[in-house]
């Protein structure tokens, strides 16, 4: 797979959590910070995000989508609401019973159908301008975090902008759509959707940050720098595959040198070292997310025997293999994901 998707399946455990609001008239909600990546999109109308964390309140517009890859928490309000406002809010899940839409047709058969498009009516709390949103959020393991991940601010705004994420604008369309319609297969549309959101905003993301002159963050840099863009794409096509800086320099087209130089500079890691900690997070995936032995694993992330693999494991994690499968996900074993290793 290419980076992109790798760092997403690595991540990823579950399906996402979706829910569909709509509100009117004077509201203020509380969300407060979670374990998993989080996702606003604004369907129709407008509302305003005021982050917990004392960072400027900003207007979502439809159209507009905000990531939150820690849960960060925040509030939801028709305004940039007052002290005393933001004191009285709403929890979310209180919030929800009154202004909450059913996603699909087939989660309302066994209540009232509320009418199933945006703009078309349903349960709201007030009058004035409706506004209609997606609130969920995706279920992530962080024991197995790729650096790029750790690279995203807690609040990321992807404002809708003609001829902007074309892709992204796509994807909201189609949920606009799906969500709370009454067509066949809409139970599987609309999950598949919320997948191709995740990936479609961290390719906003990466996109927009490239773009910026002014900004820190070195995997969008380095995932449009030809040589180590390619260098990537190589590990991660064939993590297996007996690589060495020669091998891999070659086949980038540069010296060794170069590519020592640009790879370290911008992923933070030189390159076999970079390859060692991918292969490592991909044996902790395939011991926790298949029954495959353990010589089908080390052949798989490019070890010769399951004692290579269990000596390089060990030395990455601070446990055997056996011990990492049989613990529980929610243990806490997981790699850095800092440029550690050079």
């Amino acid at each position: 797979m290419d980076l992109v998707s790798d760092v997403i399946s690595a991540v990823r455990v579950g399906q996402p959590v979706s829910h569909r609001v709509r509100v009117s008239g004077s509201w203020c909600s509380r969300i407060p910070s979670y374990d998993g990546m989080g996702f606003r999109v604004v369907l129709e109308g407008s509302c305003w995000v005021l982050p917990d964390d004392g960072g400027a309140p900003f207007t979502l517009a439809a159209g507009d989508v905000v990531l939150l890859p820690r849960g960060t928490g925040h509030i939801l309000a028709d305004s940039p609401a007052d002290g005393p406002t933001v004191e009285r809010a709403t929890p979310f899940e209180q919030w929800l019973e009154t202004n909450g839409l059913p996603m699909t047709r087939d989660a309302a058969q066994s209540g009232p159908v509320h009418p199933q498009s945006p703009g078309a009516a349903g349960p709201a709390s007030g009058t004035g301008p409706a506004v209609e949103m997606l609130c969920g959020k995706y279920q992530l393991d962080r024991g197995r975090a790729h650096p790029l991940l750790a690279e995203i601010p807690d609040i990321v705004h992807l404002p809708r902008r003609a001829g902007g994420h074309p892709e992204l604008a796509a994807a909201i369309d189609l949920l606009g759509r799906e969500a709370g319609a009454s067509r066949c297969g809409a139970d599987v549309a609309v999950p598949s959707l919320l997948d191709l959101l995740l990936v479609y905003m961290v390719r906003a993301w990466l996109t927009q940050t490239a773009a910026d002159s002014h900004g820190t963050a070195r995997w969008p840099v380095a995932l449009n720098d030809p040589v180590v863009a390619k260098a990537l794409r190589l590990l991660h096509e064939s993590p297996e595959a007996p690589w060495s800086n020669a091998e891999l320099a070659a086949r980038a087209g540069v010296s060794r040198a170069t590519l020592a130089r640009r790879f370290t500079s911008l992923v933070g890691r030189a390159p076999m070292a970079y390859l060692t900690w991918w292969r490592m997070s991909r044996a902790a995936a395939l011991l926790r997310d298949s029954t495959d032995p353990l010589d089908t694993i080390a052949r798989k992330v490019g070890y010769s025997t399951p004692f290579a693999l269990s000596h390089a494991f060990n030395r990455a994690f601070g446990t055997t293999p056996g011990r990492y499968r049989a613990e529980p996900a929610s243990a806490g074993t997981h790699l850095p994901v800092g440029p550690t290793a050079r």
